[in-house]
Order: structure tokens, then sequence, then C-alpha cells
């Protein structure tokens, strides 16, 4: 083999290691790709119990209760609801009936146990993906609002 052939073969090598490479990086991420999951989805995925996710919806209006740093709340999309406990402090713009993201997993008793809850930033924020689940349901309400 002269010199150029084996340059070319060990470039051809090594691209062949970065392809699979990557190949396995997107396996393994497909499900993570997701910034947050529905409750729908997360019930229609029967995702684990212990499975970090983050969960997006709507604060359901009545369903927040708090007792020191332990709030429990329901998060909805609309169709399917999803009991929340989450032991720390709220940020400050969290509210029933505004959207919200939770990070956490799904317990073995079906409630979201949450580590982290991020809240809107403004009155008119809810996270595109959640807009158009409530458009695609035809519940969507606030048609003039700005994302």
């Amino acid at each position: 083999m002269t010199r150029k052939q084996k340059r070319l073969a060990i470039i051809g090598g090594l691209g062949a290691v970065l392809v699979v490479a990557a190949g396995l990086i997107f396996v393994a991420l497909r499900d993570q790709i997701v910034f947050f999951y529905s409750p729908s989805e997360v019930q229609e995925r029967q995702i684990a119990a212990g499975t970090s996710i983050r969960l997006g919806g709507l604060v359901k209006e009545g369903t927040w209760t708090r007792a020191g740093q332990t709030s429990d709340f329901v998060v909805t999309d609309g169709q399917t609801e999803m009991p929340v406990h989450f032991v720390g402090l709220l940020p400050d713009l969290f509210r029933e009936g505004q959207g919200v993201v939770v990070e956490g997993s799904v317990s073995a008793t079906g409630t979201f146990a949450a580590t982290n809850v991020l809240a809107k930033h403004d009155e008119n924020y809810m996270p595109k993906e959640l807009v158009d689940e409530l458009k695609k349901r035809g519940e969507w309400q606030r048609e003039g609002a700005p994302l």
C-alpha cells in the first residue's frame, strides 16, 4: 500500500468510527430530546417509575396546597391530569391556572415527584408545545395572546 492509500484508509476508518459514535448517541438520547412531556404523553408512553423527565402543562385551579415548603398540585393538559409533589421553594411566578414545567420522576404510586419547578416568565407565556397540543384539541382560549 502506498502512503496515500494508508492515509485514506485511516481517514475512512476514523470517519466510520465517528458515524457509529454519533448514531449510538442519537439512539441513546432519542427520548430525552423532547423538552417536556404532557400528562397525556406520560400516560401513553407508560414511562417507568423513577425515570427522570420533565412534565409540562397548566397548574389546575383549586388544586395547590402548601404546608411549609411542601407543595402539592395537579398539572393538566386539558385531557389528562397528574398530581405533583414538590418539597422546596416555588418560583415567585408560580400560580394556579398558569403554565409550568416540573423536573423529576413518576413515583410508583403515579404521583410526579418534582425536584425542580420552572414557572412561566410573564403572563402571556406558555410553552409552544403545550399551545400546539391545546390548539390540536380545540381547547385553546387565548387566540390573540402572544407566545
